[in-house]
């Protein structure tokens, strides 16, 4: 008789129950993690608290310009339009009321994420910021210098308030602005809501080669720093018009920043190599695009990166060669290269603070992907932003050579 011919249905079995515990154990992993998330996004949850001796205000607009129509528009005959943010040193008084991170209407408006990333979203009526409804600017100054902030790709600049709200308890006042058809999703106080078309996506444009890629890219370029020209015409009217509420006569002018995070910070480099009221810019891991490249920066300006160490491929090598090209040719006094290590090119925005799980996080560790907590690198990236515009709008006594600091190890002079 035939033992081994007896044992194999008996095999078989046994290792068709192992396949089957397996997949009940993984079906049982997949659920557990959706479930965590799922009660993440439903968990309050804070923006960092802002590390400067102000309490701070926002306030939003809704800017016209009559003068110009908007060549991105879907429409032809569209005027340019935009929602701008502003978030600023404000007075505390001992009653005030947060405002929302998103005001209510706008979320309404807008509507809830569809599909998977519900799972993988906060509820924004869930996340708190730090900034006072309806306040004053504080008194403690006369004037403040003005910080111009962009989003990267067609992120909404409301999705950077950890990096504003911070800056602005230092002593700024953070312009950050919107625009239809380009930013992903545009929703103004009036309940209108205006989305990013797809011929104004500018990753639609890194899937293009050549001269294409290029044309794509500053078509959109033209446009943003065009919005960010108007935006300072715009402040210029606020602060000298004393009819003009809480901004009359209180914005420093001749100590205007620019600062943006990936193709925002492709936005800075290009603005303030063309407008002279910019004084001191900062672009956050943004590929430069446009005519900077060969013009270069005649200001001061701080290219600031995450952890490119583990990159080697032939693009990356060319937007690094670009980025030395125009910071060899930077004013020697006023220019700075940093990498902050272990950072994440998507963390730089309100994501780094809300991406809490830690079943993600440790996944996210163990490919290599994320190297610090994403608190963490915002505070670094903060101190960083703060500490380049102190120097070049303050004119504190800190050199550029002090940016590096023992509290924040993680900054290292690019190579």
């Amino acid at each position: 008789m035939n033992h081994s011919a007896m044992k194999q249905p008996g095999l078989a079995r046994g290792i068709f129950k192992g396949f089957v515990v397996l997949a009940m154990l993984g079906v049982l992993g997949i659920a557990a993690l959706l479930g965590s998330l799922w009660l993440e996004r439903r968990t309050e949850i804070a923006l960092p608290t802002p590390t400067g001796p102000f309490a701070v205000g926002r306030a939003i607009y809704d800017w016209t310009d009559d003068t110009k129509l908007d060549t991105l528009a879907p429409v032809p005959g569209t005027k340019r339009e935009l929602l701008v943010w502003i978030w600023y040193p404000s007075a505390a008084g001992p009653s005030a009321t947060m405002n929302d991170y998103l005001p209510a209407q706008m979320r309404t408006a807008a509507g809830p994420p569809g599909g998977p990333l519900g799972f993988l979203t906060r509820d924004l009526s869930k996340v708190h910021g730090h900034s006072i409804r309806e306040a004053d600017l504080s008194p403690e100054q006369r004037s403040y210098p003005v910080v111009i902030m962009r989003g990267g790709a067609s992120a909404a600049v409301w999705s950077y308030s950890t990096l504003a709200e911070d800056l602005a308890s230092h002593g700024y006042v953070v312009v950050g602005l919107d625009a239809p058809y380009r930013t992903s999703s545009v929703v103004f106080p009036d309940g209108r809501v205006m989305r990013r078309i797809p011929e104004n996506n500018p990753e639609l444009c890194l899937e293009k080669t050549g001269q294409e890629r290029d044309r794509c890219a500053n078509r959109l370029l033209t446009a943003w720093t065009s919005d960010m020209a108007f935006v300072l015409d715009k402040l210029e009217q606020l602060n000298a018009s004393p009819a003009s509420g809480k901004f009359a006569g209180r914005l420093d002018l001749t100590r205007v920043g620019v600062f943006g995070h990936s193709f925002g910070g492709a936005q800075a480099a290009q603005f303030c190599s063309q407008d002279s009221r910019c004084k001191a810019g900062i672009d956050v891991d943004g590929a430069p695009h446009g005519s900077v490249i060969q013009t270069g920066i005649n200001r001061p300006f701080l290219f600031l990166l995450s952890d490119h160490s583990h990159e080697s491929d032939s693009e990356g090598g060319q937007i690094m060669a670009n980025i030395r090209s125009i910071y060899d040719r930077l004013p020697a006094d006023g220019r700075a290269f940093l990498e902050i290590r272990g950072a994440n090119h998507f963390l730089f925005s309100d994501d780094g603070a809300l991406l809490k799980s830690h079943i993600v996080m440790r996944t996210l560790h163990m490919l290599g992907i994320v190297g610090i907590d994403g608190r963490r690198q915002l505070a670094v990236t903060a101190y960083c932003l703060r500490s380049f515009f102190d120097t070049y709008l303050k004119g504190t006594s800190a050199s550029r050579r002090n940016i590096s600091s023992p509290l924040y190890p993680e900054i290292e002079v690019a190579k």
